[in-house]
C-alpha cells in the first residue's frame, strides 16, 4: 500500500456569518458574524481558534473558503479580522460565495442584486456580476485573487463553471451529490477532478452510506455528519481502492453548539471536535498512506490532468451507529 503516493485529504472549511432570521425579523434579528465563526465560550475560541489549534499541533494545512459577500452589510471587518488571523497561521484561503449577502448593497456602481442565495439558474452575466463583487472583495482582504470558488450551499449548474473560466479561477469544488445534485450530467461526480469548461472541479467527497432493503443512500463526507469510526474505514476503504483525493466538508460553526439561531447561548461541541482531532492524528500517524493538501499548495499538480475515482460503498451498520451518536450529541447539551 505504501508504494504509490499518499492519498490526499483536503480538509475544506466554509468560513461564513449567519443571517440569523434577519429577513423574517429585521426590526428584531440583526446579522451574526463573530459568534458563529469564533464561537467565545468563557473566553475560549471553541470554533475557529479551536480548528487553527488543532491544525498547528497536527501540522495540517487545511483550505478556507471564506465568505466574501458579507462585506455588504457588515463592512471590511469583522471578516477581514477572520482572513488576518487566517494569514498568521499560514493557511490557505479560497473563496466561498453565498449571493444573498449582495442584497444588502449600497454602492450604486455594484448595481442591484436579488434577495436570494442559489448561484444556479442565475444568467451569465448576472452570476459574472456575483462573483465579480466577490472577487474583488477577496482580493482586497487577501492580497490576491482566489484560485478556487465554493459556492454557496454546494449549488451549481452549467453557467458556474462557464463564469468561472470567463473569470480565470482554475479550481473549483462546488459540488457534493450527497448534499445536492446539479441536474447536467456533466456535473455528477461523487469525487476525484474533472475538467468542467475549463474549471477542475474536486467535489467534496461523496459515497454509499447505506443499502436497507434495496434503498440506496448517497452521502457526502462531512465532520459534522459522519462518526470516526465510519470515517476512518472509509478512509482505510479509499486508499486501498486507489483514491487519490478526498475532500471533506466543515463549517467554524459545527464545533459549538448553540441554544438557538441567534447565537445566544454556546457551548462546545465535544463530539465534532475530537472527530477532527482524530483524523488530523490519523494523517500524522500515517504519512506513507495520507497527507494533508490543500488548493493553493496543489494547484499546479491538480490542473494538470482529470482524475476519475471509484465509487465507494459502505456497510449499513455505520450509518446506524452515527445515526444513533449524532442523535445523543444532538439532544444532550453536555454530551
Amino acid at each position: 500500500m505504501t508504494q504509490r503516493k499518499p492519498t490526499q485529504i483536503s480538509i475544506s472549511i466554509d468560513t461564513e456569518f449567519s443571517i440569523a432570521g434577519h429577513f423574517e425579523d429585521p426590526q428584531h434579528n440583526q446579522p451574526v458574524a463573530e459568534p458563529a465563526v469564533y464561537g467565545a465560550v468563557d473566553g475560549r475560541e471553541e470554533a475557529l481558534g479551536f480548528m487553527l489549534e488543532t491544525f498547528d499541533r497536527y501540522d495540517i494545512n487545511a483550505s478556507f473558503f471564506v465568505e466574501c459577500a458579507n462585506y455588504c452589510f457588515f463592512g471590511d471587518e469583522p471578516m477581514q479580522g477572520v482572513i488576518k488571523r487566517l494569514q498568521a497561521a499560514q493557511q490557505d484561503i479560497q473563496l466561498h460565495v453565498h449571493p444573498v449577502w449582495l442584497s444588502f448593497n449600497r454602492d450604486p456602481a455594484l448595481g442591484e442584486f436579488p434577495r436570494h442565495d442559489d448561484c444556479t439558474g442565475r444568467s451569465f452575466e448576472e452570476l459574472k456580476r456575483v462573483f465579480s463583487a466577490c472577487i474583488d472583495i477577496f482580493e482586497r482582504w487577501v492580497g490576491h485573487r482566489p484560485l478556487a470558488i465554493r459556492t454557496g450551499s454546494l449549488r451549481a449548474d452549467d453557467n458556474v463553471y462557464r463564469v468561472m473560466q470567463e473569470l480565470a479561477i482554475p479550481l473549483s469544488s462546488n459540488i457534493a451529490l450527497g448534499v445536492y445534485q446539479p441536474r447536467e450530467a456533466l456535473l455528477n461526480h461523487d469525487s476525484g477532478r474533472h475538467l468542467i469548461h475549463g474549471v477542475m472541479e474536486l467535489p467534496v467527497f461523496s459515497y454509499q452510506d447505506m443499502n436497507l432493503a434495496g434503498k440506496r443512500h448517497k452521502k457526502a463526507l462531512q465532520i459534522t455528519s459522519c462518526s470516526w469510526p465510519e470515517m476512518k474505514h472509509l478512509l482505510w476503504k479509499a486508499r486501498r481502492a486507489g483514491i487519490e483525493n478526498i475532500v471533506i466538508l466543515t463549517h467554524p460553526f459545527e464545533f459549538i453548539k448553540k441554544s438557538d439561531f441567534r447565537y445566544n447561548r454556546l457551548t462546545r461541541n465535544r463530539v465534532n471536535q475530537e472527530r477532527l482531532q482524530r483524523l488530523c492524528a490519523f494523517i500524522q500517524s500515517h504519512s506513507e498512506d495520507f497527507e494533508a493538501a490543500d488548493f493553493t499548495g496543489q494547484h499546479a499538480n491538480w490542473v494538470k490532468a482529470e482524475v476519475h475515482q471509484p465509487y465507494i460503498e459502505m456497510p449499513s451498520y455505520f450509518a446506524v451507529g452515527r445515526k444513533l451518536h449524532n442523535k445523543l450529541n444532538d439532544v444532550f447539551w453536555a454530551y
